[in-house]
Formats: structure tokens, sequence, C-alpha cells
């Protein structure tokens, strides 16, 4: 049975193992067709937004299967690409309101183990994530490399978000996309 929560200090050992086998630079462009993460994040900033309680993860046995980031933008300032997201903002609106560091904030990376992509989880993770989260921010946004082909269908088709840009960034296309935290994701086709 997978079980997801709020991760804590004693999961990090396994989040940086699951980070480490589906990291960009460790795939082959084959196993990059499969979905990937971008964000090597070290045990410090994990140890940041774990108290923050902006890590999740699902955990079948003693494995964690998978981990989603979800956290403020002051939190996500540290990586260049925030910043620049956050410069866009003025510019973009979602179910017609502005979008601003104050009702949104930063969801991903995500990423689940091979073995038990298809089978729900990512629904399931991020309702636990959305249920936390919704406390404070009506509006999640995210970005996702244009390349990752497996994240944009899992994210749009799976979940719901919706496309709201694109934008460029070091020598990458990117699309922006936002969801409405009241919406359950449980109920979703999976």
């Amino acid at each position: 049975m997978i079980k997801t929560r709020i991760a804590n200090k004693f999961d990090i050992k396994g989040v940086l193992t699951l980070q480490e086998k589906y990291l960009y630079k460790n795939l082959t462009e084959q196993e990059r067709d499969s979905g990937f993460v971008t964000t090597p994040f070290t045990i410090p900033q994990i140890e940041e937004i774990i108290a923050q309680d902006g890590l999740f993860i699902a955990e079948h046995e003693t494995s964690i299967i998978a981990y989603a980031f979800a956290g403020s933008w002051e939190y996500f300032k540290q990586w260049d690409i925030f910043t620049f997201m956050i410069s866009r903002f003025p510019k973009l609106s979602f179910n017609e309101k502005e979008i601003t560091t104050k009702n949104s904030f930063q969801y991903g990376p995500v990423c689940i183990d091979k073995n038990y992509r298809g089978q729900g989880v990512l629904n399931l993770i991020f309702e636990e994530m959305r249920i936390e989260l919704f406390k404070k921010y009506p509006v999640s946004i995210t970005f996702i490399n244009k390349i990752n082909i497996v994240s944009e269908k899992a994210h749009t088709k799976k979940l719901g978000w919706q496309i709201i840009e694109e934008f460029k960034f070091n020598n990458n296309t990117y699309i922006t996309l936002a969801f409405d935290m009241k919406t359950s994701v449980i109920n979703s086709s999976n």
C-alpha cells in the first residue's frame, strides 16, 4: 500500500537517492524521454523546505517512491529561474486574477520512481500537498521544460493544470502552468 505524507528529516536520504536516479544530467537521452528532474537539491536546501512543511513524499513499505516540493517564492528565489519567473507575474493572470508572490506558491519538482508511474501516485502525492498548501495559497504555479513532454502531459491531463505562458531562460523553452488549489485531484483519471 502506498502512503503519502509531509516529509521529515529522516526522509532526506531517500529523497536524495530518488533525485540522483532521475536527475537530468545522470540520464541518457533515451532515459530522459520517460521524464526527469533538473534541480539538484542539497541537504541544507531539503532541510529548509522540510522546516517549512513543503516536502511531500510517497512511500511503499519502507522506500520513498516519490517526492514533491512546494514552497514560497522566497524559498525558491535562491535559483535564478524563479527570480525570472517572479519578474513575469505582472504580465500573467489565472482565472481572471493576478498572480503574485502572496497568492501563489511554486510547486515542483516532483519525481516518481518509474516502477510506480501510471498507478495514481502523482494524484496521491499532489492531493497530500494540495490539502496542506491550500490553507495558505489559492493558486499554485510551476514550470516545465518544454522537452519534458511526460511531465507536461501528466500535469495537464492527470491533474488539470492550465498552461498560462511559454518563456525562454538559459537557452531552454519552458511552459508556465497554474492550478486552482480548491480543486481536488483524487477523483481525476490516473
